[in-house]
Formats: structure tokens, sequence, C-alpha cells
């Protein structure tokens, strides 16, 4: 068969190997409603070897999730939202997802406040969850534009929780879907650490496809989510994801991320550090 013109890439939450499982029989499920809807070049599998941003802009673009701070900083007019999903994870409100803000088991800090002029783990400068959240969470407390004493980049919120696990980072934050999805199925990794506050809530990570695609492929997109979210055969795989459904929302619902991002900025805190 030759390769397809189309491109799947669900990257964003695929630890542990249960998770990432998981989200393959999501995709077969989507795969199998697409194809019997009649879209033409529907990927056998997802691609698990492009960079999840790479993804983002790649005009085979079929289905792939993104972060809503990128979605606001660098995607806007460049790629259609398709959906957003709905988690049941602890610190999940509906479509709403915050970040944990973990320290070691045996930290002294009893609030925020107390972090002061330590180390911070964040797993990418441009995530909402590891960085914006905790930009935004920080910001009333700190003074001349800073508040960490080092701001370290680990590469993955499994790699900052492993930091502050071993002292080589104070502080991180931590979405509350990884956060949960460890917790669940690899509770060794976060055996380590406490939650000490949460973050504000913005809309999770949304799901998105090429900017060139039609209505007719927006819809079917959706209405293969739809009926995976409904269909008793996917409820194992929906558990194991945390997945409750998925909501049609307009991109303005992302606003907000930019919104704290200003807010922090007003504090006299645009970067973190």
């Amino acid at each position: 068969m030759a390769e397809s013109p189309r491109l799947a890439s669900l990257a964003m939450y695929r630890d542990p190997p249960v998770v990432a499982e998981a989200t393959r029989g999501l995709w077969a499920f989507l795969r199998d409603r697409l194809r019997a809807a009649g879209l033409a070049d529907v990927p056998e599998g997802l691609d698990e070897d492009i960079a999840h941003d790479a993804a983002w802009l790649d005009p085979r673009l079929l289905l792939a999730q993104t972060c809503g701070y990128p979605f606001m900083a660098q995607l806007q007019g460049r790629v259609r939202l398709v959906a957003t999903p709905v988690y049941r994870h602890p610190g999940c409100e509906g479509v709403l997802n915050g970040s944990f803000v973990i320290v070691r088991t045996d930290a002294a800090a009893a609030s925020v406040a107390e972090l002061r002029g330590q180390v911070a783990a964040i797993n990418d400068p441009g995530s909402n969850s590891g960085m914006n959240l905790l930009r935004h969470t920080v910001a009333p407390h700190a003074s001349g534009g800073r508040f960490f004493r080092q701001v370290v980049e680990s590469g993955s919120h499994r790699a900052s929780i492993a930091m502050v696990a071993r002292g080589d980072a104070d502080v991180a934050a931590v979405d509350c879907v990884t956060f949960g999805n460890l917790a669940r199925f690899a509770p060794e990794l976060v055996a380590g650490v406490r939650i000490l506050a949460e973050t504000a809530k913005t809309p999770g990570l949304p799901l998105i496809t090429r900017i060139g695609a039609s209505d007719a492929d927006l819809a079917l997109l959706r209405g293969a989510l739809d009926d995976f979210a409904a269909d008793p055969a996917a409820a194992r795989v929906r558990d194991v994801l945390g997945l409750g459904g998925f909501a049609q929302q307009p991109e303005s619902a992302y606003a907000v991320v930019q919104a704290l991002e200003r807010e922090a900025a007003a504090l006299g805190y645009p970067v973190l550090g």
C-alpha cells in the first residue's frame, strides 16, 4: 500500500505504556469510523516518530493534539480546531484542566509564596500547563520580575516530576491529566512528590486538523469522536484515557490562556524566572 498522504499524531499523552496503547485504541476506533464514513486515505496507525509539534502544521495533517499556549500564540489561523477533550481526572472540570504545583514529599513549603528563591523545573518554555500556568500562579508573589532562583527545562512533565523527587529541582507544575495517568498506572513515579497547590484552569489540549480541511472532513472527525465517546465497545479505552467525551467550542474559548499571560505581565512578571 502506498504511503498515506494524511497524518495522525496523538503524542501529548503517551505515558505510561498502558496510556500509549489506549491512545492507539482510540485512533483505531476513529480510523474505522472515518473509513466507514467514506473519508479517503485515512492512515492505518498513528505516526509515533514525528515530533509532536512538527505534526501541527504538516500539510498532511488529519488529526493531532496541541497545547493551548502554542495554539493561541502560533497556530491561530493556521489550523482548524476540531474538539476539546473532556477528561475525568482529579483537577479537571469539564473542558477545563489545571496543573498541580508539586514539591517533594518532605518539602517544608506550605504555600506557593514559600517557594521564593527555589529552583523550578518546566517541561517546555512554550507549555501552558508547565510554564504559563506556573507563571500566573507565582506572579502575585514575584518582586522585581523575579521569584525563582533558577528555572531549568526538563523536556517532559514526567522528567519534571523526577527532578523534583530527586531534589534536582524544588517545584514544577504538572498538568492534571499527566499526573492522573501516572498516579493511576505508575504510582511509583509520583510517590516522591506531593501537591502543594492548584493553578488556574484553562480549556484542555485541543484536537486540531490542517487549515485546508473541508467543513465536511471536520464534521466527519467530530462525528467519529462523538461515536467514540458513546460506543459501549470503547468503554475500556475511554476509562484508561480518563476521557468523558469531546466538546466543541470556538477558538475564542482559549483566549483565557493569553489572558493569564497578560495578568502575570501586569504584575511585573512577564517571564518565568
